[in-house]
């Protein structure tokens, strides 16, 4: 005759079973992407950079990063209102000579938000506000470069009123800079927050 035990055993046995078929699963070498993401949050670069009390850690890449900001959209900014009429004496084509800085402060701005994102992975890829972020982030760019080849490549500018496609693009770009450090910032108040505190930029 069974034992108690037994008896139980075998009771559970279709639920238990029926468990595993409905648990997500992945084949064996298939790795989930929660998987990779931990291991980008969990590598001994992240770890340093998260945890290390040195100012050359978490302190430096989110100061880099800043500043690669403030370059990108402060350089967009100027030549966004000079085209708007803000200062309406000040030429238009001088500021093309911008463009070089504002790129550097671009790949400043992708290299250190890197380090900063694998540092902090599974929150940010959780977080509608990050992909919010990265929206405006490519559709500035995007701007940045069409203006460039139109607005800057275009024989008559300064000598003559600002063309209203070159006004529209403007205040494109100006939407795209301002949406992208606004989402940054919220990065720190909404969705799931883990890792060093304010690595939300």
């Amino acid at each position: 005759m069974p034992r108690q035990r037994d008896l139980f055993a075998i009771a559970e046995k279709p639920e238990a079973e029926s468990d595993t078929l409905l648990r997500p699963h992945s084949r064996k070498g298939d790795p989930k992407p929660m998987d990779l993401l931990n291991t980008l949050e969990h590598n001994s670069f992240s770890m340093w950079v998260t945890n290390s009390p040195s100012v050359w850690a978490f302190p430096m890449f989110l100061f880099l990063h800043t500043t690669g900001m403030s370059i990108v959209a402060g350089g967009s900014a100027v030549i966004d209102l000079v085209l708007l009429g803000i200062w309406p004496k000040q030429p238009v084509k001088p500021l093309e000579k911008l463009y070089p800085a504002i790129w550097t402060g671009f790949w400043i701005n992708a290299i250190t938000g890197t380090v900063l994102l694998c540092a902090d992975a599974t929150a940010k890829f959780g977080s509608l506000d990050f992909y919010l972020k990265m929206v405006f982030v490519f559709a500035g760019v995007y701007v940045l470069r069409v203006m460039r080849k139109t607005v800057f490549a275009d024989p008559q500018l300064d000598r003559g009123p600002v063309p209203r496609n070159a006004k529209l693009w403007a205040w494109a770009s100006l939407i795209c800079w301002f949406g992208a450090i606004t989402a940054g910032r919220l990065l720190a108040y909404v969705g799931p927050v883990k890792g060093a505190p304010g690595a939300n930029n």
